[in-house]
């Protein structure tokens, strides 16, 4: 049997667990305002319904205590006829009234004592009811917030490690490859123009070493910038003709490598 018991506290602690993880507080205070109301309009009838009984207990008694006076007057006015038995009749039918007035105030007093504590306890309900109001706006409102920073925790919590955060990392990696393929472009196409510059100059250089072989073959010194007398005069020596065959021949040399 103990165990039976464990294992059932167990269980229904369990279900209460899974019943409050479940509930939402909103709905919750705004069903329980709707319960308070019901239930201050059940009690707003109660109330209602005990002063109608209290009023009709109010006339019955006053019709009570009037017709005992009325009985009273009566015995008076046969005794004073000289109608003794008249007057005792009378008398018999006023003390009827007058227990029954006495029965009357008796539930009187029991109503008006009950009427005032149902109107103590409505008016203690519409404070709660009021009071419950206020408090349900500020509860909502401490529950969307700490809702929407639930949300937000979460999400930022998902940004760290979802599929948009890593297609951002992707792209930035593949931007990142993109540019340094780019550099390595505008490096390779810079230094292509730097060895035709260096091509260029190789070239000179062969030219120079080709005027120096000229004017080394010719026995004369390097060109200064002044031609010869006989050049000036437009007049070729045989020797430099055998001269610039040679130099033909070392160019046509130089092309074919």
């Amino acid at each position: 049997m103990g165990l039976f018991d464990r294992v059932s506290r167990v269980v229904r602690s369990n279900l209460n667990a899974a019943v409050s993880a479940a509930e939402d507080p909103e709905k919750i205070l705004e069903q329980t305002i709707i319960d308070m109301q019901e239930d201050l309009v059940q009690m707003r009838q109660a109330v209602a319904s005990a002063i109608a009984s209290q009023k009709r207990v109010q006339q019955q008694h006053d019709r009570a205590q009037s017709e005992s006076n009325t009985w009273q007057q009566r015995a008076q006015l046969a005794i004073q006829k000289g109608d003794e038995s008249l007057a005792r009749e009378a008398l018999v039918r006023r003390k009827t009234q007058v227990e029954t007035a006495t029965a009357l105030k008796s539930q009187l007093d029991q109503q008006s004592t009950q009427v005032d504590q149902l109107k103590r306890s409505l008016i203690g309900l519409e404070s709660k009811i009021s009071e419950a109001k206020t408090k349900k706006d500020m509860l909502k409102a401490r529950a969307s917030a700490a809702k929407a920073n639930e949300q937000l925790h979460s999400t930022m919590g998902r940004m760290g490690t979802s599929s948009a955060m890593g297609a951002f990392e992707r792209m930035e990696e593949k931007i990142l490859q993109m540019e340094a393929q780019s550099q390595a472009a505008y490096e390779l196409g810079g230094a292509d123009l730097e060895s035709q510059f260096a091509a260029l100059e190789s070239g000179s250089d062969v030219d120079d070493e080709l005027a120096a072989m000229k004017a080394q073959i010719s026995g004369t010194p390097e060109p200064t910038g002044q031609l010869p007398a006989a050049e000036a005069s437009g007049e070729a020596a045989p020797q430099d003709a055998a001269v610039d065959a040679e130099l033909e021949a070392l160019k046509t040399q130089l092309d074919q490598l």
